[in-house]
This record gives structure tokens, C-alpha cells and sequence, in this order.
């Protein structure tokens, strides 16, 4: 007896059903004409009923089978789609797995390099040079320092994505809002940081189609209009805005804009994401006008959500007094900065970096209006604050660096020698979370003594910053130095974790 396919049995089921519901028709109608007639028959009328019965039950089980039939082909199919993701997935697996064996022998041979290194015995000349370089380099530095403006540039060139300047939104905090209703899959956050990786190694030429890949999936699978795959055009949009294809990443934020206000709502945190970098997109191109309705509306999103007094409203806060100040709208910019600064400071405190960095971003826009007296009163807030923190309460033995500043201005006359300021050599220690905004803060209202005339007062304000960034840049030399000498890894993190070292520092180390 062959075996017959699955099509044959439903094909011969519905054949079969056919024929009963025809035979069925006819018992009916036999039925019929048994009752009608003038000689009734029990016995026939009994047989066809039962007749009847018997092929009602096939119908029955006929239809069964066709149904089952039709359950089992949607089974199939579905086993096909699943051993089509596990087949892709594997694919996936496999090129993660060569990308590792890849920097596993980037890594041995990085390691054979140092090996080689701690070999050499010609360290001392090495100190030599490294320190010739350093010092030609810091006093170049130092003389284009001198100068510049003491305003805050809108857009600074510092890649990473927590700006204190206009900040955009980074994908992985998409998924932090507590009533957003939708969560970043693991597998995009895994995608993200991977493209990141390959982003800040300036290795485009892998980062992009990683992404392009990952967004052709989505989209056969979930299909285009799904929050998932604009979370994915929002990457590949970050990645092109790294290599200033601005025209390139404003269409795919703008798509996934559109996607996100389709599936997720117009009110959603994640539309207010892709709006604040679409707005921190057209700022760079210089297209302030409309960046600011698109920030706006951010801002009015995550006020909804999030509430008034948040700190991410106090950030978008900034971006949109940022976009304000390239339109010159100060009026509108000192609302911004000063809201801003009462959220930190409810918040955060008065000591969290946000609040200094703020008071700088103010003061740069009474700096654009002439109002030379209210930024500095915000520049000695900020050095007072750090003051404070590090030496205690302010009394006549214990004075901020501004304060000796004056006191030096005010006496450069008398004492053409003018005595160092001694303890406060080191004073940028004061600062220890947020060391640069402080040294900018030493800068910028050094530069303002200078425009106002004091020059004398100017000059100790620089020169404390100058000393902070020197100390700093030493201990990464010597940290470098001693990675060649084989110091052990532990002293040269210790070394590394000094108080000295600023944020830039750190990132030049590593």
C-alpha cells in the first residue's frame, strides 16, 4: 500500500466530502417523498434515517480533516520562519565569533609589542624627548589660550555623547524612561555598543554596514513600520553625523521620527529622543530656526513624562537656550540657563557638575551682552562653590583663588614682587569630579580681568590653570613611562585615579 502525500489526503478528503453532502441531499429528498407518499413505510424511513445519520457523522469528520489539514500547513510554515532566524542568527554568531578571534590576535600581538618595549633600555631618552614635546607643546598652547574669547563655543569638538554642551540623546538610555511602554531588545543595545566600538576607531567602513545589515533584517522581519527599526535608524543616523554626513543622518532621524509617532504615540519619550537629536543635528549645520520648534517640542514631551523638575528637562533646557543664543535671543536664553540651574540645583545639589557647567553657560551669554558684572558674579560662584568644598568656610585666612587675584591687582603697586600665592598652586584640586569646567572657569573669568584692565589679577588666574593642566599632562607622561618600565599595573592605576587628573587627562591615558 503507498503512502499517500499530505495535498493527496486533503485533495481526496474534499472529493469525499463533495459526494457526501451530495449523497446527503438525496436521502433528504428520499425522505421527503417517503413521508409524502400515500403508503408510508416505517422500515424505510427508518433505514434512510439512520443512512442519513451515518453520513452527516462523515461530513463531520471530513471537515475535521481539512481543518487539521489547514492547522498543520500554518505549522509548517511557521517551522520555516523559525529555521530562518536560527539559520541568520547563526550567521550572525559566526561573524561575531571571527570579529573575536581577530582582536584575540590583535590583542597577542599588542602584548608582544609592549614585551618588546619593556625590553628596551633606552627609556631615559625616551623621558627626554616625551618631556622636550610637552613643554614646546603646552607653551604653543598656551599663547593661542591667551587669546581666545572666554565664550563657551556652541558646538565643541568633544565626541563623547554626554555633551554638558547640546546634548544628543545616546540609544541606551531610551529604554530608562519608567513609563515608556516599549524596551530596547538586548540584542539592539549589544548592536549599539559594538557600533560605538567600531565608531570611536574610526572603522566606518565596518560600523556602517553592520548597522545596514542589522536595519535589512529588521525590516524582513518586523517590517519597516516598527519601533525596533527606527531605534536601529537612530544608530546608523549617529554614526553618519560622526562622519559629518549630516544630509544623510537628518533623512534617517526624520524617518524615524515618523516611525516612532506611528507605533509609539506623539507623546512618547522616545519621540522626544529622536527630536532632541534631530534638533542637535540641524544646530551643527547651523539651521537654528529649525532646530528650536523641534527642541520645543522635546522639551514639552519630557515636561509631560517626566515631570517639570527633572533633570533630563534641565538638560534639554540647555540645548534650547544654546539654539537661542545663535539666534541672539537672550532674553529667552537667560530663562532657559536660569530654570535649568534651579532643576540641578533642587535636584542634584549645588555641588553636581551640571550646576557649575551651567553657571559657565550663562555667564558666556551675559558675556555676549555686555553684561560683564553678572557673569562674573557666576564665574567667583563657581570658584567659591569648589573653594569651599575642598578648604572649608570662607574667612579672612582662608580666601578663593579670585579673591587673592584681586588682592594682587590691588597691590601690584605696592609690591612690584608680588608674593606666590603658595597652597593655591594646587588649588584646581578642589574640583575633583569636574576639574575642567573649573580650569575654564579660571580661564574665562581670567580672561574677563583681562578686558576689564587687570591684567595683574588675570594673570594668577591663568597661571593656576595653566599649572592645573601641566600637572596633569606630567602624570600621563610618567604613567606612560613607567607602562615601559614595567611598573605593575596597580601603581599605574593608582597614578591614573590622582586627583590631578582631569576627564581629558584620563581619556589620552587610555
Amino acid at each position: 500500500m503507498t503512502h499517500m502525500t499530505q495535498e493527496e489526503i486533503v485533495s481526496n478528503t474534499k472529493a469525499v466530502l463533495q459526494g457526501l453532502e451530495a449523497l446527503r441531499v438525496e436521502h433528504l429528498t428520499l425522505i421527503s417523498n417517503l413521508s409524502e407518499g400515500n403508503k408510508k413505510d416505517p422500515d424505510k424511513s427508518e433505514i434512510v434515517m439512520k443512512n442519513i445519520e451515518n453520513i452527516e457523522l462523515g461530513l463531520g469528520e471530513a471537515q475535521v480533516i481539512v481543518v487539521l489539514a489547514s492547522h498543520l500547513q500554518n505549522i509548517e510554515a511557521e517551522k520555516q520562519k523559525l529555521r530562518t532566524q536560527v539559520r541568520r542568527l547563526c550567521q550572525e554568531n559566526a561573524w561575531l565569533r571571527d570579529e573575536l578571534a581577530n582582536t584575540q590576535q590583535k590583542l597577542q600581538a599588542s602584548e608582544q609589542t609592549v614585551a618588546q618595549l619593556e625590553e628596551e633600555k633606552k627609556h631615559l631618552e625616551f623621558m627626554a624627548s616625551v618631556k622636550k614635546y610637552d613643554e614646546n607643546q603646552e607653551n604653543e598652547d598656551n599663547l593661542e589660550k591667551s587669546r581666545t574669547d572666554p565664550v563657551v563655543e556652541l558646538f565643541p569638538e568633544d565626541e563623547a555623547e554626554e555633551r554638558h554642551n547640546m546634548s544628543p540623546t545616546p540609544p541606551n538610555q531610551f529604554a530608562n524612561h519608567a513609563n515608556a511602554g516599549y524596551e530596547i531588545p538586548a540584542r539592539l543595545r549589544t548592536l549599539h555598543n559594538l557600533v560605538i566600538q567600531y565608531a570611536s576607531q574610526g572603522r566606518y567602513e565596518v560600523a556602517v554596514p553592520l548597522c545596514k545589515q542589522a536595519l535589512e533584517d529588521l525590516e524582513k522581519t518586523s517590517g519597516h513600520d516598527h519601533p525596533d527599526v527606527a531605534t536601529m535608524l537612530n544608530i546608523l543616523a549617529l554614526v553618519y553625523r560622526d562622519q559629518n554626513k549630516y544630509k544623510e543622518a537628518a533623512n534617517l532621524l526624520n524617518d524615524a521620527l515618523a516611525i516612532r509617532e506611528k507605533t509609539l504615540g506623539e507623546n512618547h519619550p522616545a519621540v522626544a529622543a529622536t527630536l532632541n537629536n534631530l534638533a542637535v543635528l540641524y544646530g551643527k549645520r547651523g539651521k537654528y530656526k529649525d532646530a528650536e520648534p523641534l527642541c520645543k517640542r522635546a522639551l514639552e514631551i519630557r515636561e509631560n513624562v517626566l515631570g517639570k523638575n527633572h533633570p533630563d528637562v534641565a538638560k534639554q533646557l540647555n540645548n534650547l537656550a544654546l539654539l537661542c543664543q545663535n539666534q541672539t535671543k537672550y532674553e529667552e536664553v537667560e530663562m532657559y540657563y536660569q530654570r535649568a540651574l534651579e532643576i540641578y540645583e533642587m535636584k542634584l545639589g549645588p555641588d553636581d557638575p551640571n550646576v557649575a557647567k551651567t553657571k559657565n553657560n550663562l555667564a558666556s551669554c551675559y558675556l555676549k551682552q555686555g553684561k560683564y558684572k553678572e557673569a562674573e558674579i557666576l564665574y567667583k560662584q563657581v570658584l567659591t562653590r569648589a573653594h569651599e568644598r575642598e578648604f572649608g568656610a570662607i574667612n579672612g585666612e582662608n580666601k578663593p583663588i579670585w579673591q587673592v587675584a584681586e588682592e594682587r591687582e590691588e597691590n601690584k603697586l605696592k609690591n612690584r614682587e608680588n608674593t606666590p600665592y603658595g597652597e593655591y598652586g594646587g588649588w584646581h584640586k578642589a574640583a575633583k569630579v569636574d576639574s575642567p569646567t573649573v580650569t575654564t572657569t579660571l580661564k574665562n573669568l581670567g580672561a574677563l580681568y583681562r578686558r576689564q584692565g587687570k591684567y595683574e589679577a588675570a594673570d594668577t588666574l591663568e597661571d593656576c590653570a595653566l599649572r592645573s593642566k601641566k600637572e596633569a599632562l606630567d602624570l600621563v607622561k610618567q604613567t606612560k613611562v613607567a607602562k615601559i618600565l614595567g611598573v605593575p599595573e596597580e601603581k599605574r592605576l593608582k597614578m591614573r585615579d590622582s586627583d590631578n587628573f582631569d576627564d581629558e587627562s584620563r581619556r589620552a591615558l587610555k
